[in-house]
C-alpha cells in the first residue's frame, strides 16, 4: 500500500511540474522600448543602421519614401495608464465622531511618434520624435 501511495504521489508531482508553461510577454513590455530616452540613446545620424533600429524598436508601423527617394520608417505607439486610489479615515472626539472615505480613478494616455529617414546604404540620415500626453 505504501508503494502505491509513493507511485501515485510521484506521478502527480511529475505531471504538475511538466504542466508549467512560461506565459507570453505582455504587449506593454514588448512596446516599452520606444521611449524618448531610448530614441536619444540608440539613434545616431550617420551611424545607426536599419538592423540596429529593428533590434531596438521592432518593425515600423509605416514604411514610405520621401520626395528625394529616401526610405522613411514611422513608428507610433500609444499607452494608457490607469491609476486608482482610496483613502479611509476615522477620528473621534469625546461625544462626537466622524468617518470619511475617499476614492479616485485617473487615466492618462501617452503617444509617441518616431520618424526615421535612411540613405541608400541603410544608415540613418535624420530622425524626429514627438511625445504627447493627454
Amino acid at each position: 500500500m505504501k508503494k502505491i501511495n509513493i507511485y501515485l504521489f510521484s506521478s502527480l508531482l511529475i505531471a504538475s511540474l511538466t504542466g508549467c508553461v512560461t506565459p507570453p510577454t505582455p504587449l506593454t513590455n514588448q512596446n516599452s522600448q520606444l521611449t524618448q530616452g531610448n530614441v536619444q540613446m540608440n539613434l545616431v545620424v550617420g551611424k545607426t543602421t536599419k538592423a540596429d533600429v529593428l533590434e531596438n524598436f521592432g518593425s515600423p508601423n509605416i514604411t514610405t519614401r520621401d520626395g528625394s527617394g529616401q526610405e522613411v520608417w514611422t513608428y507610433q505607439r500609444a499607452a494608457q495608464v490607469a491609476q486608482s486610489s482610496s483613502q479611509h479615515g476615522y477620528w473621534t472626539v469625546i461625544l462626537a465622531g466622524k468617518s470619511s472615505d475617499a476614492s479616485g480613478f485617473e487615466t492618462s494616455s501617452r503617444m509617441i511618434t518616431l520618424i526615421i529617414k535612411f540613405n541608400d546604404k541603410d544608415v540613418v540620415t535624420d530622425f524626429r520624435s514627438r511625445t504627447s500626453t493627454f
